[in-house]
């Protein structure tokens, strides 16, 4: 790819500090401004010192620029707002009123942080602040208050620990960085100090040395020492952070460049996991990746680059792990924990950043995975209209992202579709050319939610089965207001009783809900058709149980319900969808044909619903008729109300959205009641009923044996065993997802055991095959008139066994 030296300029805070355009260790840029009398040691110190100051501010912008431009007055607004209120005083004991006392470890945390923003606009090129001396000064200052106030070596850590092992030393290496110019020696050689004390390594918690560490905090970490190595002039502490990205000194255990088969980390079938137990791909998962790039692009073509061939499995996530759950950039929400209470931290925002560390890791990557990712990145970014990434991006984010765009030969790569069990992390992805569906579910091996520190105060139904719809159309759903303003208690997807819950998470520290049920997953076929399951089982208080399975095909995501079953003596709901229609919508609601009153507050009943559909969404259909109700109704509710972090905390001003919400009203204290559902997402009016008509997918079982369809179109037959049974002419011996389609004279099956709990699992198919054209090795087949496979289930992880059978 060919530069000119304009777009050189611009792109040197991103693509340029990667191993091919940033000024390298003992290059003639490096060296020119490097003492005569300096070691060759002393050049890569330097010469990575300066390109670390280029990953941080972006080295430099062409102001004529309007996104650029655009993204510098972001840069100045936020300075400005934050250089006015700094308190200069001589007696002060805050630098902000609102972080005050500065003696609390989130106060002073989130003062680092706030200086770290100056002291990126003091160095950023352009920026208002830029090399003002007052500024400067000032910030040397409000170093030295913290230091000596707060934040020393003698300090003993409280509260909560990721303030002074990961939040303040990251920031303020970034702060010397940034002043190292300026930066009196004494003043340095404390902050390494302090750094030495509360971040000594990446490998283990300060304040539990037992305790190693793991995923995106080991990434963290290991970026301080970097940072901190590279400041002191520390071949060794520069060592030590790259070899804890492989973790050498540990055989591996805690290394980022293996897959997990347990606790944090990249696993093999995609999924991503932190805190042991939570699926948070699109929160810590984006930060290890955007970790791991930043510090392989600093350290590259240096004495300490990165040179462990591992590597691959960080390049492998990106389309493994990451492209299955961005949609047009966005990041979908039942990856990103509690961190969708975060009213700063949108969807939007969280797409931005994972592709902002999908480009940086390319700026470094082998060509084959590089070029892959930018034509992935350049179809997200021009997709996204609702919240352009120009809007979001910091100044070395924009370069990177421009360059792509720029470029025209990287052609935009098209949206993702396919079907993912992403089985080690309870979650199922299903898209198609023109939507997506993904399907949060929980077990005894990954919580139901995360809830601490104030956040996600109302997450208690999030992974019972929620139901997340995305349209191309309309990607403000879950980023406008919703997490304020959902009925928590109505979440689409979930069935739950309608009971009244305390809030979630309001101690220090974080916490994780393990409900007891086994069963949470399902089996793949052809990349494309998708059998998912999940018990439900309430939590402390309900004595709820119901049994759920999702269909996904082609157009439509059947959803089936049964054994539900409660005896608290409260009403029980499944529901089916609770759409955003933002603040002023009024989209058509029909009922079988008939169109209801848009007049907010609108509640209406049908004993035997047919068919719906929500103009803009798509349509519904229930086979069997429902007890259906519909609401629409304005919610208004604040980000205060679900987040009251000390860092991450949301504003009290009033949110207001509208919405229009169908549930099943399966009564009070249910026995043995049902549930069945077609969502058509997209789907005219017109074809929604067409649809309800013809019948073109059949529900063959829904009870508390199996839950089976058969969609005549594509020749597949679905279903899901919670016992040794038989629907649709398959029989399976126990507990087992099972999809079985046939095309001609071949026929394709996939069967997977989402409960983990059987050693083998034999599936008898109504049919002879003459031949086995293919079969994964833990599966064998006996032909016979009615063919027999069985399936080496027990170290299966719940993941799918296939085979391809001859007729």
């Amino acid at each position: 790819m060919q530069l000119s030296r304009r777009t050189l300029l611009a792109a040197s805070g991103a693509a340029a500090v990667g191993a091919t355009l940033a000024p390298t260790a003992g290059t003639a840029q490096a060296a020119d401004s490097t003492p005569e009398n300096a070691t060759g040691a002393d050049q890569d110190f330097d010469g990575l010192l300066l390109r670390a100051e280029t990953l941080i501010t972006g080295g430099g912008s062409d102001p004529s620029d309007p996104d650029f431009a655009a993204a510098l007055a972001a840069l100045d607004s936020t300075a400005k707002e934050l250089w006015d209120t700094l308190d200069l005083d001589a007696g002060r004991t805050a630098l902000w009123a609102d972080l005050s006392p500065v003696t609390e470890p989130g106060n002073f945390g989130q003062s680092y942080t706030r200086l770290r923003t100056l002291a990126t606009a003091w160095a950023t090129p352009g920026a208002a602040l830029s090399g003002d001396a007052a500024t400067a000064e000032a910030l040397l200052g409000a170093l030295r208050f913290t230091y000596d106030t707060a934040y020393h070596p003698q300090a003993k850590e409280s509260g909560n620990w990721w303030f002074w092992e990961i939040g303040a030393p990251r920031a303020l290496m970034d702060c010397c960085v940034l002043l190292r110019g300026q930066l009196p020696e004494n003043d340095l050689t404390d902050y390494l100090a302090v750094v030495d004390r509360f971040c000594p390594d990446a490998d283990r918690r300060t304040n539990s040395p037992t305790l190693a560490e793991t995923g995106a905090n080991r990434t963290d970490k290991a970026v301080t020492v970097a940072l901190r190595g590279l400041l002191g002039k520390d071949a060794d502490k520069l060592a030590s952070a790259r070899d804890a990205l492989s973790d050498v000194r540990d055989s591996g255990r805690n290394s980022l460049f293996r897959y997990a088969s347990s606790g944090d980390g990249f696993y093999e079938d995609g999924s991503f996991v932190q805190h042991d137990v939570v699926a948070y791909t699109g929160s810590y998962g984006t930060v290890l990746l955007g970790g791991a790039a930043w510090l392989i692009a600093l350290l590259a073509n240096s004495p300490w680059a990165v040179a462990d061939p591992e590597v691959s499995v960080m390049y492998e996530a990106v389309e493994r792990s990451f492209a299955p759950v961005v949609f047009d950039g966005l990041m979908m929400d039942s990856v990103r924990g509690r961190a969708v209470s975060r009213e700063r931290a949108g969807d939007h925002r969280d797409g931005a950043s994972a592709v902002a560390a999908i480009l940086l890791l390319a700026a470094g990557a082998p060509a084959s995975y590089a070029d892959s990712w930018r034509s992935l990145a350049k179809g997200w970014l021009t997709r996204n209209r609702t919240t352009p990434f120009a809007a979001l991006a910091t100044l070395p984010q924009l370069a990177l992202a421009k360059a792509v765009l720029d470029d025209r030969s990287i052609r935009a790569g098209a949206r993702t579709t396919g079907s993912f069990v992403l089985a080690d992390m309870d979650r199922v992805v299903h898209r198609r050319p023109g939507w997506a569906c993904a399907l949060s579910l929980s077990s005894k091996r990954i919580s139901a939610y995360e809830a601490g520190n104030g956040e996600n105060l109302h997450g208690w139904y999030t992974g019972d089965g929620m139901t997340y719809l995305y349209d191309g159309d309309d990607l403000g759903q879950y980023n406008d207001g919703f997490w304020p303003t959902v009925d928590p208690y109505r979440l689409p997807g979930t069935t739950v009783d309608t009971r009244h819950r305390e809030d979630l998470g309001t101690g220090a520290g974080t916490s994780t809900y393990l409900p007891s049920n086994s069963v949470a997953g399902g089996a793949v076929l052809d990349d494309r058709y998708t059998v998912a399951a999940m018990e439900v089982t309430g939590a402390a208080g309900s004595t709820l149980r119901t049994r759920k399975a999702w269909f996904l095909l082609d157009n439509a995501v059947v959803a089936l319900g049964a054994g539900i079953t409660a005896s608290d003596g409260r009403a029980v709901e499944t529901v089916v969808e609770n759409r955003n229609l933002g603040a002023r919508g009024r989209a058509r609601l029909l009922v079988d044909g008939v169109p209801l009153p848009v007049e907010q507050g609108r509640s209406d009943e049908f004993r035997r619903a047919r068919w719906a559909h929500l103009d803009g969404t798509g349509g519904y259909v229930f086979p069997e008729g429902a007890a259906l109700r519909t609401l629409r109704e304005e919610r208004t509710g604040t980000w205060r109300a679900v987040n009251t972090g000390a860092d991450t905390g949301g504003s009290t001003d009033p949110v207001t959205r509208r919405y229009v919400t169908l549930w099943v009203d399966h009564g009070v204290s249910p026995d043995d009641a049902g549930y069945a559902y077609v969502l058509l997402p997209g789907a005219s009016a017109a074809a929604t009923a067409v649809w309800a008509h013809s019948r073109p997918v059949r529900i063959v079982a829904n009870d508390a044996i199996a839950q089976a369809v058969e969609d005549r179109r594509a020749g597949l037959t679905a279903a899901h065993f919670w016992d040794a049974g038989s629907a649709a002419g398959i029989t399976s011996s126990g507990p087992a997802s099972v999809l079985v389609r046939r095309r001609g004279a071949r026929v394709s099956v996939a069967v997977a055991d989402p409960g983990r709990t059987q050693a083998s699992i034999t599936v008898e198919l109504p049919f002879r095959v003459r031949s086995v054209a293919r079969a994964d090795a833990t599966v064998s087949v006996v032909p016979g008139r009615r063919t027999v496979l069985t399936i080496a289930a027990g170290r299966s992880r719940g993941h799918s066994h296939r085979a391809e059978l001859v007729l």
